[in-house]
Parts: structure tokens; sequence; C-alpha cells
């Protein structure tokens, strides 16, 4: 199988108390393959969303390698960078971070600006449709739930057809029924053949996916398959159910 991503003795050092260096992430290794679905998990503080933000070109590691579809991404400048960010890899963040004044057709187009595709408006039409909101385009982010906003982010993540989509902590803010209906969705996206690595500190969360990466004090505690996944669109089905008997 294809490797997308790898990490070869990957550590994060920040320089903290007087020059003492403290440790985000400690000689971590790892591959993602095409087609996964991963949950890297654990608690606050240790260091999963540096090990997302290194594997996926956000950050530089102190001292390892990041191989990025067979390219050396840790010795490419940071506009080199930019373009491998933009091209192969799709982001989803707990706050959505979209931009507020600004439609939600025209915040998916915004990653499309800076490529060289035609047609972008429809490109981002068929993103939101993907993701349940052709209904939902001229809507500003105050005018959509918080679960729809997260929509808007994945269709964002999703319309340059990236290799790979980080989502990092993308339930945060959501209830109970949009954290669902949100990981729904990605199930739904990995049946498709897309690769997904969702970091959580949740293990609910976690159980929605195939690979589970556990990490404690910038290390990998564990790294298993999972073999009682959960299917989000029967919780789903079951929390709404619940509702309507009440």
């Amino acid at each position: 199988m294809h490797i997308i991503v790898q990490t070869k003795n990957v550590s994060k050092v920040y320089q903290k108390n007087g020059g003492v260096p403290i440790y985000a992430l400690r000689n971590i290794s790892l591959s993602i393959t095409e087609g996964e679905f991963i949950a890297i998990m654990g608690a606050s503080g240790s260091g999963k969303s540096t090990l997302m933000n290194i594997a996926g070109c956000l950050d530089r590691p102190s001292e390892g390698e990041v191989i990025i579809d067979g390219q050396a991404a840790h010795t490419l400048d940071n506009e080199a960078l930019a373009r491998i960010r933009n091209q192969k890899i799709g982001f989803v963040f707990q706050s959505f971070n979209l931009l507020p004044n600004t439609t939600a057709l025209e915040n998916v187009e915004l990653p499309l600006i800076y490529s060289d595709r035609n047609n972008i408006s429809g490109l981002a039409k068929e993103a939101l449709n993907k993701v349940g909101l052709a209904d939902r385009l001229s809507h500003t982010p105050a005018e959509l739930s918080g679960g729809q906003q997260q929509r808007v982010a994945i269709a964002r993540a999703l319309v340059n057809d990236p290799e790979i989509i980080f989502a990092d902590e993308p339930t945060g803010n959501l209830d109970l029924r949009s954290s669902y209906e949100i990981m729904a969705l990605f199930q739904e996206l990995h049946e498709q053949g897309r690769t997904i690595v969702v970091v959580t500190h949740e293990p609910d969360i976690a159980e929605y996916a195939t690979r589970v990466i556990k990490i404690s004090d910038g290390n990998i505690q564990n790294d298993t398959s999972n073999n009682h996944i959960r299917k989000a669109q029967e919780d789903l089905k079951k929390l709404i159910e619940t509702a309507e008997v009440k």
C-alpha cells in the first residue's frame, strides 16, 4: 500500500525554564498509509496536536525526518511546504477557522485561489454538496449551526482533492448530535477511500477510527487496529429515536 506520510525519529524540543529542553515529542516513527482512518488520542499536552502539525507540514521537527508522498518535507523551504499543504493535505480544526463575513461558498473557494484549477465556484459547490450543504452556499458562519460550520470546514479541506485530511479535535466545540453527524461524515468519506487522521482526547471519538494511536508525554504508548469500530450513523439514529420518545 502507498505510504502518504512517514515520520522517522521525530522529536520536537522547546527551550524553557532557563534553557532546559522540554520535549513535546520524542523519537516518533510512524507511517500513514493510503485509505486509513486513524485516531491520534491523548490527554491535553500529550503531544498529539504537535504530531499532527509536524506530519501535516504546519510545523517543523527539531530532529528527525518527515516524508510526504515520497518527498523529504523536513528539508524544504517554507514556500515548498506551503505548496505541499495546499496540494496534498486538508485541515479541519476545532474552532472551524472560517472567515466570519464570507459565505460558505467563498470560504470553501479559498484554497483554490492559490491553485491553477479551473471552475473554482463549481468545485466549491461540489464539495459543499458532498457534506450535505448544497442549500447553504450563501450563508455566512453566523447563520450556520456549529455542526454546519464544521461541515463547511470539511468541504474546504476536501475541495483540493487532498491525499490526506487531518482533523484536530473536530468535535471539540460541538454538541453530541453534531459530533455524531461529523463523525458519520468522516466515516462516509473514509468508505469512499479518503485517508483521514483525527486528533482527539475523547476515547468515544477514537472508537470510530480503524486504527488508534495513543500518545503520552510525547511518546507513542500504543498503536493498534480497532477491532470494535463504532458506527456514528447508528449512534446518531439511536440519539434521535431517544429524543423522539421523550
